[in-house]
């Protein structure tokens, strides 16, 4: 089931959806959901020509490739943050699903602002869009929490959690806790699953 999200109306498969998309808010669209109508345009005409103009998303498929086989491979100095749900290496069949759900981040006593440009749509299997902070996107099968948050520039395993160069839980008086609707999780095994709530804090000793 896929939800619009400018008018709120419900589709049972995504190429009903990504049709009204198209028809009803075509100034509306963001970059990602401009790309999926355009794919889904491309299939119905039967020419791959169409799904980005000028080469530029073409450019972007490909940058998008190059990263998923770099991490999906175990590439060395790989963290296991890009590691998908049990047995299974990263994000698959991007663009198959889309779902919502919330996050609430707290390192070294920040709370972090996700509508932040740095934070905008860095990946199409995971990401925020639309300047919205609260509500991240899914689009694709096996996004684990560790992978989600490694998108967005922050490590995150079992006992620590590393962002802007500081690592936080390494040392016996910092306290990090990972949570998603209020229980524990392993970060690098946890699949996101829709209307989850995502809770991160790290602190470092005497925070």
């Amino acid at each position: 089931m896929e939800d619009c999200e400018h008018c709120g109306a419900s589709f049972d498969d995504e190429a009903a959806y990504l049709r009204h998309l198209r028809d009803e808010h075509g100034d509306e669209l963001g970059r990602i959901e401009r790309r999926r109508v355009a794919e889904l345009d491309a299939e119905e005409s039967g020419s791959n020509a169409v799904l980005y103009g000028a080469g530029v998303g073409a450019i972007l498929l490909g940058g998008l490739l190059v990263y998923l086989v770099f991490f999906s491979s175990g590439a060395p100095g790989s963290s296991g943050a890009e590691t998908g749900g049990t047995g299974t290496n990263g994000p698959s069949a991007v663009g198959s699903v889309h779902y919502h759900g919330t996050i609430d981040v707290s390192i070294g006593g920040e709370q972090l602002d996700f509508s932040r440009q740095r934070f905008q749509l860095q990946a199409d299997a995971f990401h925020f869009e639309n300047g919205d902070g609260q509500q991240w996107h899914v689009h694709a099968k096996d996004v684990t929490l560790a992978y989600a948050m490694q998108t967005l520039g922050i490590e995150v395993t079992n006992e620590t959690v590393t962002y802007d160069g500081t690592t936080y839980g390494d040392d016996p008086n910092e306290t990090v806790e990972v949570r998603v609707n209020g229980e524990r999780v392993t970060s690098a095994e946890y699949v996101l699953q829709k209307g989850d709530h995502v809770r991160i804090v790290a602190n470092a000793s005497g925070s």
